[in-house]
């Protein structure tokens, strides 16, 4: 049924400060924009070994829940210790701390500077999975 994570949305109210903040953590500029001229109000990244597809979304067109809910989605990343400093660097803030749940296993969350939560994770099953 699931085979993979095809699209992570994350949404801003100032879509061009977060498409700033996500190139510069990304190291490159979108390469999906729309509209294609005027206001960008949906942007999207390809990153990793799949090109997984990283995407930010106007917060007009949020999905309204009748109270808050929704998903924790982490990122593989080969060092969480040095990939948290860096978005904390660029002005993310930690809201779950670097934890070891495991052999291998490593996880962190933070905030990005447009209120959308952010997972890491140190998966020796992906790594695994991607080894080359």
């Amino acid at each position: 049924m699931f085979r993979g994570l095809a699209n992570l949305n994350l949404v801003a109210e100032d879509m061009p400060a977060a498409i700033e903040w996500y190139t510069t953590v990304f190291e490159e500029p979108p390469y999906f924009v729309r509209p294609e001229t005027g206001p960008a109000q949906y942007a999207e990244w390809r990153f990793g070994d799949d090109d997984d597809e990283f995407a930010l979304m106007d917060a007009r067109f949020r999905a309204v829940l009748p109270r808050p809910g929704g998903a924790l989605v982490s990122m593989h990343v080969d060092d969480i210790r040095s990939s948290v400093d860096r978005l904390l660097s660029l002005g993310a803030r930690a809201e779950d701390p670097i934890t070891q749940r495991g052999e291998g296993w490593w996880s962190a969350s933070v905030s990005d500077p447009f209120g959308n939560l952010v997972g890491l994770i140190r998966s020796p099953h992906w790594a695994g999975q991607h080894a080359a």
